[in-house]
């Protein structure tokens, strides 16, 4: 236990060593490569008034994502009424998807566990 928590913070160090060799490079690097986003002047106003558009701007977009999802769901209707025609691919394919979905949902459990199966930690 006490060589893997040696192992550990020397791994730390050495991280927090490339930090401050290239961390101030990289950070101007990445802020001049996305300038076109930054809004100036850079006050706490300006944060909140971006907030706000961005609140606004996602519930302006509600009523479009509420249309989108009823043409998905009327799909999926047309699709199942016609089930005796449905090809084998897109059967496999959408179950696939639904063994995918089931697949990241455990894996979600998993993380919000503690990356633990049982839900115990050690």
């Amino acid at each position: 236990m006490a060589a893997r928590l040696k192992q550990l913070q020397s791994k730390a160090v050495q991280a927090s060593q490339l930090v401050s060799k290239h961390g101030t490079t990289y950070y101007k690097q990445l802020l001049e490569q996305n300038k076109q986003f930054i809004q100036e002047p850079p006050t706490v106003e300006k944060c909140n008034e971006l907030s706000k558009q961005l609140f606004y701007t996602r519930l302006a977009s509600i009523p479009g994502r509420y249309e989108s999802f009823w043409k998905e769901v009327d799909y999926v209707k047309h699709i199942w009424k016609n089930r005796p025609e449905l090809k084998v691919e897109d059967a496999g394919i959408a179950a696939l998807f639904g063994l995918e979905v089931f697949c990241w949902f455990c894996a979600g459990e998993i993380v919000g566990r503690g990356f633990s199966i049982t839900g115990y930690k050690v």
